[in-house]
């Protein structure tokens, strides 16, 4: 997975379950941001337009990269443009950090992506019909 600049910054993210809970910080400082589901078996890197001084999208961004680690290790990633795509050979393997945290029931938004977790697993979406899901039990991408 694509290092992530350690700043401090949290992810902008939302509660979705009681529509009374919400958690929301926008962030768009040019900087990579990243999240952990609960388990700590999938971690998210976003990677803003233009990339950063040590990570450049070969696209130029912006990026979402999540990484499952068991029960084995496959990688999903969102461009700006086209398809999901799954990598199951990651030549980088590097999830997961310990926070912050994406809790069940919360939603993570940033630039064009958005990730819900849930308990049976996460799916990430750009918006525009192309998502991906990562779970113990299943992967996906269109």
């Amino acid at each position: 997975m694509p290092s992530a600049d350690s700043d401090g910054a949290t992810p902008s993210i939302e509660a979705v379950q009681p529509e009374a809970k919400t958690k929301t910080r926008a962030i768009d400082n040019g900087r990579q941001e990243g999240f952990v589901l609960p388990s700590g078996n999938i971690g998210c890197i976003y990677t803003p337009e233009g990339g950063t001084s040590v990570y450049r999208p070969q696209d130029g961004g912006p990026e979402l990269a999540c990484d499952r680690v068991e029960p084995r290790y496959v990688r999903a990633t969102l461009s700006a443009d086209g398809p999901a795509t799954l990598d199951k050979n990651v030549g980088d393997p590097s999830c997961c950090s310990v926070a912050p945290v994406l809790d069940y029931g919360e939603t993570w938004r940033q630039g064009p992506f958005s990730c819900t977790s849930t308990r049976t697993g996460l799916t990430c979406d750009r918006g525009d019909g192309h998502t991906f899901f990562l779970s113990r039990r299943r992967i996906e991408a269109n």
